[in-house]
């Protein structure tokens, strides 16, 4: 009975090595067929870069001024004599708007008018004392060298005191038409601020504020300040279209005129101007307007909705998708509008990006077009 025993115990313990082996060798293809089976891609929806203009509606707000504007200032000191405008008036280029009084300038102009007629009058009689010497050296001996050299220099010494002379005169004579101030161009007196009698002039109580002020309002300028990230969509020639609180229901349209070609300091802004025909008078200087601009890309552009575009810590970025896998390049934002966002990078039409890109999926990972 021992022996039976002993010889089942062999038998059990060579089955099972025989068992275990077996389990081993159909283990190890298993393990083979799934390291060589393909790694999975995941199912991620893409699309094709189309290089196009992406438009976008600014609403900015914006001032009204007159075409031309002028500050009428007294130039000498004297008083109001006459003043023939007040505000409304509509004045046309030349039209006379305030005559000054200065008795000062009077006496000197008098003065410097009298100093030229003695110089001239002293001139004449050197110039000819100047001649009768020089006529009379023709007889050797009569007169001598000295004496044509004094009356010449004489002569050459009056002329120019009457050429002094004159000059005085004409400046006071310039200065005596400052008192005659006139419309530099057509327009509407929009201010006054002087009385008859006012004492006026380039200093003193008179100067603080303009005599009357002269504004051109057949014409108009619309001011818009352009924001430094639109600035570069600007053209002139661009339509604007404007409204104004006053006048509800009424939409005007402009063409830019006029562009700074540099930012403003303080607003870092670009100032652009548009010519508003203004003939039925319907706006004022300083209205306050709701602008209007639609801007465009200069060229075509690649335009990509903005679930494509991933903005991280690691900057802004895509995926392009080569081969299988996705990957990332830089790029940056430019004009957006709604879910279209323009950008520019190293991207050529026909790329395939991502269409829902996340931080989530990372450079290299496999990518099934879906």
């Amino acid at each position: 009975m021992r022996a039976r025993a002993k010889r089942w115990s062999v038998l059990l313990a060579a089955g099972g090595l025989v068992s275990v082996s077996a389990c081993r060798t159909a283990e190890t293809p298993a393990k083979a067929a799934e390291t060589a089976r393909p790694v999975a891609r995941t199912a991620t929806e893409t699309f094709r870069v189309e290089p196009s203009r992406l438009e976008s509606n600014l609403r900015l707000p914006a001032e009204l001024m007159a075409d031309q504007t002028v500050d009428v200032y007294a130039k000498v000191n004297s008083y109001v004599k006459n003043l023939r405008v007040d505000i409304g008036s509509v004045v046309r280029k030349g039209d006379l708007l305030v005559t000054l009084e200065a008795p000062e300038i009077e006496a000197q102009l008098a003065s410097a008018k009298a100093r030229q007629a003695a110089m001239e009058a002293l001139h004449v009689a050197s110039k000819a004392n100047y001649e009768r010497t020089v006529k009379t050296s023709q007889t050797e001996g009569a007169v001598a060298r000295d004496a044509i050299d004094q009356a010449r220099a004489k002569e050459q010494a009056d002329a120019a005191q009457v050429v002094a002379a004159k000059a005085t005169h004409d400046e006071l004579a310039a200065m005596k038409g400052y008192l005659v101030l006139r419309a530099p161009f057509d327009g509407v007196v929009t201010e006054r601020n002087v009385e008859l009698g006012t004492y006026v002039g380039p200093s003193g109580r008179g100067s603080n504020k303009p005599m009357v002020v002269v504004k051109a309002l057949q014409k108009m300028r619309l001011t818009v300040s352009i924001p430094e990230a639109y600035s570069p969509y600007l053209r002139l020639g661009d339509t604007v279209s404007f409204s104004v609180r006053s006048l509800p229901g009424r939409v005007f349209t402009a063409s830019l005129t006029r562009r700074a070609g540099a930012l403003d300091a303080a607003l870092r802004s670009e100032r652009v101007e548009a010519d508003v025909d203004n003939a039925d008078g319907a706006l004022l200087p300083m209205m306050v307007a709701d602008a209007r601009l639609t801007l465009s890309s200069p060229g075509p552009t690649v335009v990509l909705p903005r679930t494509a575009v991933v903005e991280s810590g690691m900057g802004t970025y895509v995926l392009r998708v080569r081969d299988g896998a996705a990957r990332r390049i830089p790029v940056t934002r430019g004009l957006r509008v709604g879910e279209q966002v323009e950008v520019f990078g190293a991207l050529e039409a026909g790329d395939v990006l991502v269409l829902k890109a996340t931080e989530e999926m990372k450079e290299g990972m496999r990518v099934a077009e879906g």
